[in-house]
This record gives structure tokens, sequence and C-alpha cells, in this order.
């Protein structure tokens, strides 16, 4: 494997959104994953429900090139890409002041979090309409801080329901980040997205792709639920 490509700060994050084709080896795809982890690497496994993908891997770590080796274990079992977000942890600006203890769990999460197993992903930008009042590029730090105050206070009520995973894309993938839930019921993610749509953050400034829902499990049960077992 080449040398390692590290961020300087934080880890890097791959999800990956696949199909099985005909002839995909099971067992090989639960090695690639077990491979990953046995290099100090995580991987979260999860079954897709409805058109956009089977099942998925959510995987994070320190090195982007054994990222890239995962993802070639995966495809040379017999395991199609059908779409994919590749992102890093990060402590967002409006965050910086917080003690480390609270910082860490951002920059280097510890994935899944138990009893979560409702899980959803999508990424957002922020808008940067022609007009400065929808632009949120434009807006003074000290407005975006207030903002992200009030949407963060919002989120806070969700504690026990729903963990998120926030983590950076600009200049690295289409959108500027990439959000991952986990929830105790599949509800809860339904619940906390309407709830913060309300927020001026996302209601004035948000534009969301597409989101994929499904369910985190162990490697082998997520492959029997699509026939790999």
């Amino acid at each position: 494997m080449p040398q390692s490509l590290s961020p300087g700060e934080g880890w890097a994050v791959l999800h990956l959104f696949c199909r099985a084709r005909p002839g995909a080896d099971g067992q090989a795809v639960a090695a690639a994953v077990k491979g990953a982890e046995g290099d100090a690497h995580q991987v979260v496994p999860f079954a897709v429900l409805g058109h956009k993908a089977d099942f998925g891997f959510l995987a994070l770590g320190p090195d982007l090139w054994r990222l890239r080796a995962l993802q070639t274990d995966l495809q040379g079992a017999g395991v199609e890409v059908v779409w994919s977000y590749v992102s890093l942890t990060e402590v967002s600006e409006y965050a910086k002041g917080l003690p480390m203890e609270m910082l860490e769990p951002r920059l280097r999460p510890r994935l899944p979090p138990e009893g979560m197993t409702a899980f959803c992903f999508y990424p957002m930008s922020k808008r940067r309409a022609p007009a400065p009042g929808d632009n949120w590029y434009l807006l003074p730090y000290e407005e975006r801080e207030a903002h992200m105050r009030g949407h963060g206070k919002a989120g806070r009520g969700f504690r026990g329901r729903v963990v998120q995973l926030i983590t950076g894309s600009t200049g690295i993938d289409d959108h500027e980040w990439g959000v991952t839930l986990f929830a105790v019921h599949p509800d809860d993610l339904k619940d906390v997205v309407y709830t913060l749509r309300f927020d001026e953050a996302s209601a004035r400034y948000a534009e969301f792709g597409p989101f994929v829902t499904g369910m985190v499990a162990p490697v082998e049960q997520v492959l029997a639920s699509v026939g790999l077992a």
C-alpha cells in the first residue's frame, strides 16, 4: 500500500452505497470490512431501504489510502458502488473555543452509537444566492455564529434520541457537508430533520442533497438481508 495520506486534523470519511453484482462473494465482502477494522479504521455496515442502494458502509479513519483499499476490496468481491460521498471530520469554526474533551468526539468519533440502529445520510450546502440576504457567505461572522447557536440548541433537544456526525466536504465532494444521523427509532430521524428545518439557518440558507435511509447492523446481518450470507 502507498505511504499513508492523512488529514492534518481529524479523520477521512467515506460513505459507500452499494449493490451486489451477480456472483458477488459475501465472505470476501465481510473479510474486506474486517480487514479495514483490523487496520485501525472503523466501518459501519447498514442495509438500505428503497431503490437508491441495497446496502452500504460508512468507513472512517486516518488514512485515505486504507479507505481506497477497502473500496477496491469490496469491488473485487463483486460489489457495485452506485453512489459515494467523501468528507473529513472537522471542528466547526463556531466551536473552536470548546474544550478538547468536547472536540475530540467530532474529530475521532466512535461509531455506531449504542442502541441507535436507525440510519440516515444526506449531503447539504449553505445557500449562495445572488441577493445578499440569501447568501450565507456574505453574512458577518457574528450573525452566522448566532444562527448556528440557535441551530445547535434546537438539535440538543434530541439528545438521547439522535446522534449526528457532520463532516466537511467543501472542495472534496459536490456539497459542503455530509450529515450522518443515527437514531433510536426511524421517526426520530424524521422529527429531527423536520424540527431543524424551521430554524432560520436551515429554512433560509440550507440546500439539501438526496437522503438515504437504512438500518445499522453487523456486516453478516446486512449481507444476509441482500442474499449474500
